[in-house]
């Protein structure tokens, strides 16, 4: 929009005008249970995007109640008002466009990428980013009262510990290089449609008993087992592609769709090996797949990765004890894009490594969600985020150079993500000195994008990987 942006945004009425219809569409004027959330959440975004626009969290709201307006719409028409169905969710679908359509306006540029594009679809991509960002966000758990003090106490414990053992200016010495677990046992499982093994073994992996919190991690019993879904060729020879899901996944209903077997297994003819990070699918501590990795005490942000990236390469391990041989490739998306990242720079002799969408600082990525009263709490307590930044440098992606060939390092990126904004890709790319596969969408919204799929063969191809298609061979 020229000449800048508006004092008021008067389209802001719309979900304030809908919000009222939800709140008012039950018979006689009562209120149907499933027009309560859509309604409050539509009238309080729509009221805050107008007098005090440019937060976040106010498209993320909207996006979230016309995306359940939308989906409430079905119950109404069918047990209410067609009419008032239709019309409510119709104009549900329009605040989840504008939902998107002013996250993507008052989106900070991000030098080297793509200018997002203007249309109804890439509202819609956006505005799905938002509105699971606001869920994200509206369970996440962050530290108050006596647990916010001990933690920001902890930081500079944490801090001191760092410092004084050299880690933070070598941070390969904070990691120590697993072997091969001597307990892995498979069995049988099915899925999503397909027949593939369980493989299971313990992780072996204990935080340094100085570091702050290390005994609190260790007591989360579920998260000590290593758990994978695997596909494996009966031709031997074949190359293995370690798949590393995102956040809150970790279960064969999730995992199989982001990497379908059908393709990378079946077409391709690739053993695949999808490992479940620590606290996530049945490793969970919570009710939640991945509670606590990236909410609660931020300082377990650190043991999380830790143990991510020690099991990691325990399964890689495992690969090479079956397969001395192996030819291994990392895919990984979102915060697997993370770990895929972290794996390049300290596990030698892989292929190639895709990081899809990749989260690459989470300090600047955390703080912009933690509501403002805790996080000025933090930062007088002097856990800033440039206090953060240095304490999860030994986990960073970027703390050292990759293993890899430049060649073999690759990454895409959504020019409209919201879940991950395109800076963060990109500095990645500027610590790589690699280019970006950009694609016209969003974070939800990149399977089957020309630019991704081109970037994931790239990859294999570019490793001299002999890919199958349609049942032949082909380099």
């Amino acid at each position: 929009m020229s000449g800048g942006p508006r004092h008021r945004d008067w389209s802001a009425l719309l979900p304030v005008f809908t919000g009222l219809l939800w709140l008012l569409s039950g018979p006689a004027g009562t209120l149907p249970f499933w027009g309560l959330l859509p309604g409050l959440l539509l009238i309080a975004s729509g009221i805050s995007a107008l007098l005090w626009p440019g937060e976040d969290k106010i498209t993320q709201y909207l996006s979230l109640g016309g995306l359940l307006g939308l989906l409430f719409s079905l119950p109404e028409m069918l047990f209410v008002s067609a009419t008032t169905g239709l019309v409510a969710g119709a104009l549900s679908g329009l605040c989840l466009l504008l939902g998107g359509r002013l996250a993507l306006a008052s989106a900070a540029p991000a030098p080297g990428a793509p200018v997002p594009g203007t249309d109804w679809r890439t509202f819609a991509k956006a505005a799905l980013d938002e509105a699971l960002t606001a869920y994200f966000v509206a369970v996440a758990k962050v530290p108050e009262g006596a647990a916010a003090e001990r933690m920001c106490a902890d930081a500079q414990r944490l801090e001191q510990v760092l410092a004084e053992r050299g880690w933070l200016q070598a941070p390969s010495g904070f990691h120590t290089v697993p072997s091969a677990p001597d307990d892995a046992r498979l069995s049988a499982a099915r899925g999503v449609g397909y027949d593939y093994e369980r493989l299971r073994f313990s992780s072996g992996f204990l935080p340094d008993p100085q570091l702050p919190g290390a005994a609190e991690w260790s007591a989360h019993f579920g998260n000590r087992e290593c758990h994978a879904s695997v596909f494996r060729q009966s031709e031997p020879g074949r190359p293995w592609l370690l798949c590393i899901h995102g956040y809150r996944m970790g279960t064969p209903f999730l995992d199989l769709r982001l990497f379908p077997p059908k393709i990378l297994f079946e077409r391709h003819g690739l053993n695949l090996l999808m490992p479940i990070l620590p606290l996530h699918g049945p490793r969970r501590a919570g009710w939640q797949s991945g509670d606590l990795f990236l909410d609660g005490d931020l300082l377990d942000l650190l043991h999380a990765e830790t143990q991510a990236l020690w099991d990691l390469r325990r399964h890689i391990a495992w690969i090479r004890a079956q397969d001395p041989d192996a030819r291994i490739g990392v895919l990984g998306y979102s915060l697997g894009g993370y770990n895929t990242a972290l794996l390049a720079a300290h596990e030698p002799g892989l292929d190639f490594v895709v990081a899809g969408i990749p989260v690459c600082d989470f300090a600047s990525t955390l703080w912009r969600h933690i509501p403002k009263p805790q996080r000025d709490y933090f930062e007088r307590e002097g856990l800033d985020e440039a206090r953060y930044r240095r304490l999860l440098a030994v986990v960073s992606p970027t703390a050292l150079p990759p293993r890899l060939l430049q060649d073999r390092l690759h990454i895409f990126a959504g020019a409209a993500d919201r879940i991950v904004p395109p800076d963060q890709p990109l500095r990645l790319a500027r610590h790589w000195d690699r280019p970006i596969h950009w694609f016209e969408g969003a974070h939800l919204t990149f399977r089957g994008e020309r630019a991704v799929v081109r970037c994931i063969q790239d990859a294999m191809t570019g490793a001299g990987w002999v890919l199958r298609t349609a049942g032949k061979s082909s380099a």
